[in-house]
């Protein structure tokens, strides 16, 4: 084995991110999403027939385009900035100068380094300085980032920095917890640990800011 691949095991094991920003080629969309499925599911095939499937089967038949699909159209659709929901912001008119927080929000994502699934719960704040975002919004933020080849540390910095851009204001935070199935179904198999991740910005830097915002997020709501 080269230093380089035995470089790249040894960064899947460990499942760090080795950038801030996802990495992209420049000439990611150069051809259409239609294309991109048929690439995918002639290589879904491929492995397939590799792994000695019969994809003659009526339960496998199907499987090369659905991956595809799913591959493009769901599960990594938020690697197109074409899907970036839009994020209108509203003056705060009621003068509401507390601390707004999110909680609870689903994430579904996928691990880069083994492809396999991250699933969990963000928490994600903010102190306006003037404006507003609907709330459906910050949900809608998470899903996209979430939504491509994802380290968890990534998706946390990312879900901070578009807040940060689409409000105009610094204080911005976000807690991330989610179950890496990477680690719950192979490799170690641990299925009962989970990851936390947080970024804090601004206020939330600030420690009394920040505890506030922790307690929130302990809050049992139910209905």
């Amino acid at each position: 084995m080269c230093k380089s691949d035995a470089l790249h095991d040894d960064i899947g094991e460990n499942h760090i991110g080795t950038s801030d920003y996802t990495p992209l080629r420049a000439d990611a969309f150069s051809i259409s999403d239609d294309e991109k499925i048929e690439r995918i599911k002639k290589d879904v095939e491929n492995i397939l027939n590799t792994l000695g499937m019969d994809l003659t089967d009526d339960s496998l038949k199907g499987t090369p385009n659905r991956v595809a699909k799913m591959f493009v159209k769901e599960i990594f659709g938020g690697l197109n900035p074409e899907k970036k929901p839009s994020s209108s912001t509203f003056d705060n008119k009621y003068k509401y100068n507390e601390m707004l927080v999110e909680k609870n929000i689903v994430v579904y994502s996928t691990c880069e380094h083994h492809l396999l699934p991250i699933v969990g719960r963000a928490h994600v704040a903010y102190i306006s300085n003037g404006k507003v975002v609907g709330l459906s919004k910050m949900n809608r933020i998470v899903d996209y980032y979430a939504k491509r080849p994802q380290v968890q540390e990534r998706l946390t910095i990312q879900i901070v920095e578009e807040l940060k851009r689409v409000l105009g204001t610094d204080d911005v935070a976000c807690v991330v917890d989610a179950k890496h199935l990477c680690v719950n179904s192979r490799g170690i198999r641990d299925i009962e640990s989970s990851t936390v991740t947080a970024e804090f910005s601004g206020a939330f830097k600030n420690e009394t800011t920040r505890r506030e915002f922790l307690d929130y997020i302990k809050l049992d709501t139910q209905f």
